[in-house]
């Protein structure tokens, strides 16, 4: 018997202590490895105090916000074979895919720098993100260039 895969973890995620946001918490789940919670949480949280020190215009929480919203792609290429050959088809991203996306494109930013602990990484990437710069948003960029590229294929999108 075929069944599709899916969690209720939308439905049971708890707000974060601090700022009461589910994605704030959301985003502390994506960044935990091996169950430590924790830790991640001391990560996220020095995180956001280092940018309370260094951005003084906006509150630390809309600085993640937007920084977040900044990094979510609005288009991106699938491959679909049609008639033998492979098309990279550019399509609309579902909100919640939007989201994922930007998650893991900014954690990958974050765990490929090195030198500096995690927490000064994070806070750096959201604030490049914030002000629409840095590694996370390069990646949106080329993602949308991709896009944009093969546009001649859009009709094949469904």
């Amino acid at each position: 018997m075929a069944y599709k895969k899916w969690t209720a973890s939308a439905k049971q995620l708890a707000p974060d202590s601090r700022y009461n946001s589910k994605l704030v918490s959301k985003f502390i789940n994506c960044m935990m490895w091996d169950g430590k919670k924790s830790t991640a949480s001391r990560i996220f949280y020095d995180a956001m105090d280092t940018i309370g020190e260094k951005v003084k215009d906006a509150e630390p929480l809309e600085v993640f916000q937007q920084a977040i919203e900044n990094i979510k792609p609005m288009l991106e290429v699938r491959s679909k074979r049609i008639g033998g050959a492979n098309y990279q088809v550019p399509m609309q991203v579902s909100a919640k895919r939007r989201l994922s996306l930007a998650i893991r494109w900014l954690l990958q930013a974050v765990r490929a720098g090195s030198g500096s602990p995690t927490s000064q990484r994070l806070a750096s990437e959201l604030m490049a993100a914030y002000k629409k710069e840095g590694t996370a948003m390069t990646t949106r960029e080329n993602i949308h260039r991709m896009a944009d590229a093969n546009k001649a294929f859009a009709h094949f999108a469904r």
